[in-house]
This record gives structure tokens, sequence and C-alpha cells, in this order.
């Protein structure tokens, strides 16, 4: 009999993981009630399938045992605050992937952290493809975790697993067999309510006590979070490793950790360009080295993976100056990995910041800036900070929210960049509130370089 069998479970929300969480405990025998915002094809569907379906409720269920939760609910809102107090059980889809997996289940090796953690699931899906395991990128990167954990046909041998915040934060036994913490900085503080909260349910990808556990050696609060590790560590960094470390040795990624000194594959070989991407890289070789994939593996995996869309991606050179689409960069660190790897940089920025600050980021890169065209929600936050660290950087402030705002953006920044320049959609902040996704915006700009191009 399942562990569900009988249990009253309600679903928050019917999105993409949501719709498989309600089918798998359906099947099992579980009385689930799916919650949404409104009705939709997804809630008729499940409706169909068995479940009892409630639009727009704030209190759970009585009786209710369970919540599984999607990740765009905050843990504020009504139902989740009310499940809690009630001491109701609440966690993710991850979270529920876990608990039913079956037995001699595929090993997780896990990756979080604010940026680069969709790069570092790929690259590390590659290594281990082409050491020959059937092995996929999944989680929080768009296919739901539950579905591949559930896959018999043929099953998988190793699951890449991207883990946000939100799904590490409703999680309470989940521990991956290997997992690695690429970088904190402020991001989704409105969600979890401060840094503190947001690095600690970050943390918790380091769960298992015999799990190894890979840091970012460069970025001191997650140093600091691994110092306090007692089980199996390793770390990466973008100077010369020591004993315990990868790292990087006159232009080629260096295994210091697992074993004797090992190159793995020259500097130059990784894409997309950038320190940041070679970070994420080393964080994806940590990983598969401690699985056991050969040096070979490694250096073929890299050489022949392909960057994700969206990820400092050159569009097209048009008379001397580049366009690339960095429309993943989401928030301030993500935006300034990206602006570093450009000297002269007419910066596409804004959208909705999330309660972030971009001081320090526009301070930092100041130098680089030949001009800016700002949209979105939050534009004037950063107009301010250029007013105030560059205050002789031209900035065009771009009203217009219809479909064709980014033709109107990309004939601004046409006009200012020069030949040399890069002229850099790095939002440093969300697409939604002019978007349906940052994969959408990205889309737009690179349509708009095209057309200029023609």
């Amino acid at each position: 009999m399942s562990a569900y069998e009988g249990q009253r479970v309600v679903v928050a929300g019917a999105g993409v993981s949501g719709v498989p969480v309600a089918e798998a405990l359906l099947e099992r025998g579980a009385v689930v009630t799916v919650v949404d915002r409104a009705a939709s094809e997804r809630t008729d569907r499940l409706a169909a399938a068995g479940a009892t379906v409630l639009i727009g409720v704030t209190e759970p269920p009585p009786g209710t045992q369970a919540v599984v939760t999607s990740p765009g609910w905050r843990p504020d809102h009504p139902l989740l605050s009310a499940a809690v107090s009630a001491g109701i059980e609440v966690y993710s889809e991850p979270e529920l992937a876990w608990r039913l997996r079956p037995a001699g289940a595929a090993p997780w090796l896990a990756v979080t952290g604010t940026n680069g953690k969709t790069t570092t699931v790929t690259m590390l899906a590659a290594i281990l493809r082409a050491a020959g395991q059937r092995a996929a990128a999944v989680g929080n990167i768009g296919d739901p975790l539950l579905s591949a954990v559930l896959k018999t046909d043929p099953p998988y041998e190793v699951l890449s697993v991207e883990l946000s915040s939100f799904q590490l934060h409703w999680s309470s036994t989940m521990a991956p067999q290997a997992a690695a913490l690429l970088n904190l900085a402020d991001d989704h503080l409105d969600w979890h309510g401060g840094f503190d909260a947001y690095a600690q349910a970050k943390a918790r990808i380091w769960r298992g006590h015999d799990s190894l556990a890979v840091g970012n050696a460069d970025d001191p609060a997650v140093a600091k979070l691994l110092a306090t590790r007692s089980g199996p560590t390793a770390s990466f960094t973008l100077g010369r490793p020591s004993v315990g470390q990868l790292g990087v040795i006159d232009g080629t990624l260096v295994d210091r950790a697992f074993g004797d000194e090992v190159a793995l594959v020259d500097a130059a070989d990784v894409r997309p360009p950038g320190a940041h991407n070679i970070a994420n890289a080393l964080a994806a070789a940590a990983l598969a080295r401690g699985h056991g994939v050969p040096p070979e593996a490694v250096r073929d995996g890299l050489r022949g993976y392909v960057p994700e869309p969206h990820r400092n991606a050159l569009v097209a050179t048009v008379a001397g100056v580049s366009y690339v689409n960095d429309s993943k960069a989401t928030n301030p660190h993500a935006a300034l990995a990206s602006l570093a790897a450009y000297d002269s940089i007419v910066w596409v920025a804004g959208g909705q910041l999330k309660g972030v600050d971009v001081d320090d980021l526009v301070r930092t890169v100041a130098p680089r800036l030949r001009g800016a065209v700002l949209l979105g929600v939050d534009r004037a936050e950063i107009a301010a900070a250029i007013r105030r660290h560059a205050p002789d950087v031209p900035v065009v402030d771009v009203t217009s929210t219809d479909d064709g705002v980014m033709i109107e953006v990309v004939e601004h920044a046409h006009r200012l960049a020069r030949p040399g320049d890069a002229v850099l959609l790095a939002p440093a902040a969300a697409s939604l509130d002019m978007f349906p996704s940052y994969g959408a915006r990205g889309d737009s700009f690179a349509a708009a370089v095209r057309a200029l191009a023609t």
C-alpha cells in the first residue's frame, strides 16, 4: 500500500509542477484537492482525473494532512500561512519527488545559487552523458523533477538537478548525494523576507550528512557556510587551486580535489564566455568528479556543451557593434558578471528589481558604460543610480510598454553605440512586468537586433 493511500493532500497551484504532483498523488490513492487562483484547462484536467478543485480559497479544507506547494506561492500566502499555523506539513514538488523515489533510484547531483544554476546543471548533464550515463537536467530548469524520478522506460542513471531557494525553503528530508552552492547575492528578498533567510534556504541543499558539499571558495558567504560543514566537501576557485579544490592554472581547469592533480579542459573551450561561466564549469566538474566521472568525460562534455538560450549570447554584429542577449541576468549579481565581460557597453536594463538595490552594481560598472537604455517598471531606480555614480553617461528612458518596445530600445542603443562597443541586454531585473518570461524578453531583443541588421 502507498504511504499516500487515503491521505488528504492539498496541491497549491496547478502549474508546471502542480499537475504532475496532483496526478502522482491521485495514482497513489491520495484524496487530492487542487487550489488555484483561476480555473483553467489544467484544473479541468485534474478534476476529470479525480481531484477536487477549489478556486481562490485561503484556508486548507478540513482534514488536510499535507500541502504540496508550487514555488510561485510565497510563504506569506494565506493558505500556506494557515497550514503552517495549523501544524500541517507544507513541502515542495522536489521534496515529494525525493519521498517517492523508488528503491535503487538514480542519484541526484544538485545545484543551487543566485546565478548560474541552469548553465551548471546543463553542463553537468553534458559531462555525464559524455561519460556514457543516462542523465537528464531537471528540476527548476523546467522539466518537473517528479516526472524524471518516476521515469521507468528506461530509468535515468543519474539526475542533474536544479533547485531554487523557493523549492529548498519547503524541503525537510531531501538530501542529494552531492550538491553545489554556486554563489549568494541579494535576490528574491521580497519572497524570503531578507538575505539571511534566503541564504539559509539555499544551504539546505547540503542537508545530507554524508553527501558531498561543493562550494564557491571565491564567494565569502558560500565559503563561510561551507566551513561549517562536517561531512565531505570540495570547493572551486578561479585562482590556483589548493588541495581539495578545483581551479585554474595557466588557462586550464584543474582538479586537485579528487585524487592526484589532473588537467580537465582549457578555459578557452568553455562556453558561454566569461569568468562566471568558468566558475559554473568548475562546479559542474566537481560534482561529476565526485560522482566518479573520468577527466576525459569532463573535457569532452564541456567542449561539446551547447549553451542555453539568453545567456550572454551574441545575436549579431552591426557596424562594428556587438549585440548580446543576456536576458537571463535577472538580478544585479548576474548582470555584474555579464557586464564585467565587456569593456565598453551600451547597457539595456530594467524590469522588476524584486526589492534589490542596484547601487553597488552601477558603481562597479560605471567606468564601462557608454550609455544606457532603460525600460520596465523599476527603471527609475537604475536611472537614479547612474546619475549618482556615472553622471556623464547618457541615459534613454523608454516609457513604452507595448509589444514593439524592444524595437525602440534597440534603435536608441544603436544611436549611442560606437564601433567596438557591446550593446548588452543584462536587465538586472525580472521580466514579468512587461514580458511573459525572460526568454520572451530575450527573443524580443534578438528580433529587434536582427531587424536592425537587415
